[in-house]
């Protein structure tokens, strides 16, 4: 994992010239502890688990993807505007986004596990439409099952996020990659970076699980804007 510090992994200050607390290295390890602490439930999952990403799917190793996008294929950034709701049409993932924080102990905070059909969006970063990363949490399982994100590791490129914001317009975000990244050592410069564009992370839990451990790795979503409706 990345400092969470403000330090060497701070992608840097808010759009309004405040600091922004290093959160970005702690995101992974707060949903594993997440998912860990609701998987001792009685729910079943379907045998090998959820959907991991095809070697085919992962980023194709330049800086956020910038080969994948020309200039003129990106739409101009959007002012701030809280998102309100995520699709993600591929996976049928239709489901209302509230913003998340930091709890008393720094770490970011993830949707509450009871209500296991939410998406958190980070105060923290940018509004999903911004020059930036925005980033968008949810549960892959609880204790009843399959949770909102349960399906995401089974995105390709050129799938399609459509995030609804509270002005009223929805901003389109094609995927360019899709990739497990484990916790220890997580990338988070490369992950939450500013590439200059417009820019959505999806993240969600993967990788092994044990009931000692949780989850080793987290399925991240990296996404760019390629339309405003």
């Amino acid at each position: 994992m990345g400092p969470a510090d403000g330090t060497a992994e701070d992608p840097g200050a808010r759009p309004d010239g405040t600091g922004r607390r290093g959160a970005w290295g702690v995101v992974a390890v707060v949903l594993l502890i997440g998912v860990h602490l609701v998987r001792g439930g009685t729910g079943e999952l379907p045998a090998g688990g959820p959907p991991q990403p095809l070697a085919a799917a992962a980023p194709d190793g330049t800086r956020a993807g910038v080969s994948a996008f020309s200039p003129v294929s990106v739409p101009a950034p959007l002012p701030a505007s809280a998102p309100v709701r995520v699709r993600v049409p591929a996976v049928r993932v239709d489901a209302p986004v509230i913003g998340v924080g930091l709890d008393a102990e720094g770490w970011i905070e993830a949707p509450p596990p009871e209500e296991d059909r939410l998406a958190g969006w980070f105060t923290g970063a940018v509004t999903p439409g911004e020059r930036g990363t925005a980033v968008v949490v949810g549960h892959v399982d609880t204790p009843n099952g399959r949770a909102v994100f349960y399906d995401l590791g089974a995105l390709g490129k050129g799938h399609r996020v459509e995030i609804v914001r509270r002005d009223g317009r929805t901003a389109v975000f094609a995927v360019y990659g899709v990739e497990v990244v484990p916790k220890e050592g997580f990338p988070a410069t490369r992950i939450y970076g500013d590439s200059g564009f417009p820019e959505l992370r999806l993240i969600t839990c993967g990788g092994t699980f044990t009931q000692e451990g949780g989850y080793a790795s987290n399925v991240v979503v990296s996404a760019r804007l390629v339309e405003v409706r």
